[in-house]
């Protein structure tokens, strides 16, 4: 087993820095075990949603050496991606869609894990230490872990929080059987405060620190293959992938700073977009647009059934040809979205009227349902 110098810590995170990162801090490979109780609790209560793949890799996901027995060290790294405006000056403009900030950008798991493998091959050949890199798509707990590292803490609204960064840093990881000494964990900052829990469009925290993913915009509009529930439908408001109120809202974002990696920061053609211009993307020109994007992984079908969401919500009139022109998309999810986004914007006479010509002949069930459905 390799064992490292004192030095080597501030060498590792010099590379890191040169490599993108802003945040570096080291933990013991078996740091974030205790994390499994609370992992199991929200398994348990199906506050995971349809996110079945928590549950399948639950045991791993629970304790970070089971990936890797030989495991010492963790470093864990964080990329700031913080936005120029505050997120929520797009909820402002209904006829416009709200997208998450971190999907403005490229997407990060690509981006990161470009800078992970970079770092990882240094502290490979500079050490001679085995390495194995980890991005979110792996059964880590990134942050129990990173709080576990000291690199911030789980807020009331369960994300990390930096007391440099504020809501807004990716995290990454690099296991290794280098043998490092590790940093103090963080403490928690959040106080009394609870504007995170009381900034949920949906009310989506059951209690501080305890979050019903089944509620949550960022899940629906993301993580949820099916019909949005109706009860959640006009809090979504405008946001079209993925929701930033409980991040935005924090007080710790006074430190916050725009991100330097120009890959992270918003294209043009994703800063708070037209509806109307979205709503008439087929599948070619959805993958296009979102090349590139961690956006195009939901399918064209999940973001314009959200698109119709929030065009349903917008009070826009002159989007109405929009949504009609949808009730013959081949989608079924599509469909029933146009549906309600018609039910929304137009007076019920009129709405009535389409729904006698148009419901008889609607093969799918649940298209016909919101056809009924008052």
């Amino acid at each position: 087993m390799p064992s490292s110098t004192p030095e080597a810590r501030d060498t590792i995170r010099a590379f890191a820095s040169a490599c993108g990162f802003e945040a570096v801090k080291f933990a013991r490979a078996g740091e974030a075990d205790q994390a499994s109780e609370h992992l199991a609790t929200f398994l348990a209560e199906g506050r995971h949603g349809a996110m079945d793949w928590m549950a399948r890799n639950a045991d791993r996901r629970a304790a970070p050496k089971s990936l890797w027995p030989e495991a010492k060290s963790v470093i864990v790294l964080g990329a700031n991606y913080g936005p120029a405006i505050d997120p929520r000056e797009q909820l402002a403009r209904k006829s416009n869609g709200a997208i998450s900030v971190y999907a403005q950008g490229d997407d990060y798991h690509d981006v990161l894990k470009t800078k992970l493998k970079q770092l990882g091959g240094f502290v490979a050949e500079r050490f001679g230490a085995d390495v194995k890199v980890f991005i979110d798509t792996a059964p880590v707990m990134e942050k129990p872990l990173a709080q576990a590292a000291g690199l911030g803490w789980q807020g009331k609204h369960t994300n990390l929080v930096s007391r440099e960064f504020g809501s807004w840093l990716f995290i990454g990881s690099v296991f290794t059987t280098l043998k490092l000494e590790p940093d103090a964990p963080e403490q928690d900052h959040c106080g009394e405060c609870r504007r995170c829990l009381d900034a949920c469009p949906t009310n989506a925290f059951t209690a501080p620190y305890r979050i019903d993913a089944r509620r949550c915009i960022s899940y629906l509009t993301i993580e949820h293959k099916g019909h949005i529930p109706r009860e959640f439908r006009a809090a979504m408001g405008n946001r079209i992938y993925g929701c930033d109120d409980c991040l935005a809202v924090c007080p710790w974002n006074k430190f916050a700073s725009t991100a330097r990696e120009t890959k992270f920061h918003a294209r043009t053609e994703l800063k708070n977009p037209r509806l109307a211009d979205l709503a008439r993307l087929d599948d070619a020109s959805f993958r296009d647009v979102f090349s590139g994007s961690p956006i195009k992984r939901i399918g064209r079908n999940r973001f314009i059934r959200n698109v119709l969401i929030a065009i349903g919500n917008s009070g826009d009139a002159s989007l109405v040809e929009e949504a009609k022109r949808l009730l013959d998309d081949p989608a079924p999810l599509v469909r029933a979205a146009a549906v309600w986004a018609l039910r929304r914007l137009m007076d019920s006479k009129t709405f009535d009227s389409l729904a006698t010509i148009r419901a008889a002949d609607e093969p799918d069930v649940a298209v016909r349902a919101e056809f009924a459905t008052a």
